[in-house]
């Protein structure tokens, strides 16, 4: 016989909680989460730049065109908010953040990245976390172009640190040699952001997770 319908669904609900880092709930559909107003995409006057320490000295760009034209791969991962919403599964399509590297590759000393996005906000983070092969600079999920209001043209998915890690509507990214807090790391949030340890706010940040306030 069987397993009754009720019990496969407990089973399954079990199953999928095990996946979820602590103090996190599995969130049916995608809420909108942004601070500010969504952006107009202009395609004609729209850049991705990598620069900051870039290996060669040089600052690199890419329009709406030629961007869109870079080697597409997708990812299956979890995306984890800080405000204890988690979904999980999700199948993300776009560019990996290993190919921005591999195109326009670090400085020998970087060790950091800032993800910069519309209206001058920012996002922080470790180069290891970046070139992470499921770190992917999405323009779509499960097959379908991103809304503008989760993101579009482009946002970037860190699916091992907190969701805030990957900016909506980003425009480029700056390579670093030293750590910089971005813009909710300035402002109370944890600098480094694992799901895993509940990394949330700055006052849990213990010697070398983060420059000072």
């Amino acid at each position: 016989m069987g397993q009754p319908e009720g019990g496969a669904r407990r089973e399954a609900a079990a199953s999928a909680a095990s996946e979820l880092p602590p103090g996190q709930r599995i969130q049916r559909g995608w809420p909108v989460t942004h601070y500010g107003p969504v952006p107009r995409f202009k395609p004609d006057r729209w850049e991705f730049r990598v620069f900051g320490a870039t290996a060669d000295g040089d600052k690199h760009c890419w329009n709406h065109e030629e961007f869109s034209a870079l080697p597409f791969a997708t990812v299956v991962a979890d995306l984890h908010c800080v405000t204890k919403f988690s979904m999980l599964g999700a199948e993300w399509g776009g560019v990996p953040a290993r190919t921005i590297l591999e195109l326009a590759p670090p400085a020998p000393g970087v060790t950091h990245v800032m993800v910069w996005a519309e209206y001058g906000y920012s996002a922080n983070m470790r180069l290891a976390d970046f070139a992470s092969e499921q770190t992917i600079f999405a323009t779509h999920k499960d097959g379908e172009p991103l809304t503008a209001e989760h993101g579009f043209p482009l946002r970037l998915v860190v699916p091992h640190l907190y969701a805030w890690k990957g900016p909506k509507w980003v425009r480029g990214v700056e390579y670093m040699a030293a750590d910089r807090r971005g813009f909710w790391e300035e402002r109370g949030y944890h600098n480094i952001g694992d799901p895993w340890r509940e990394q949330r706010y700055s006052y849990q940040e213990e010697p070398g997770d983060g420059p000072e306030l």
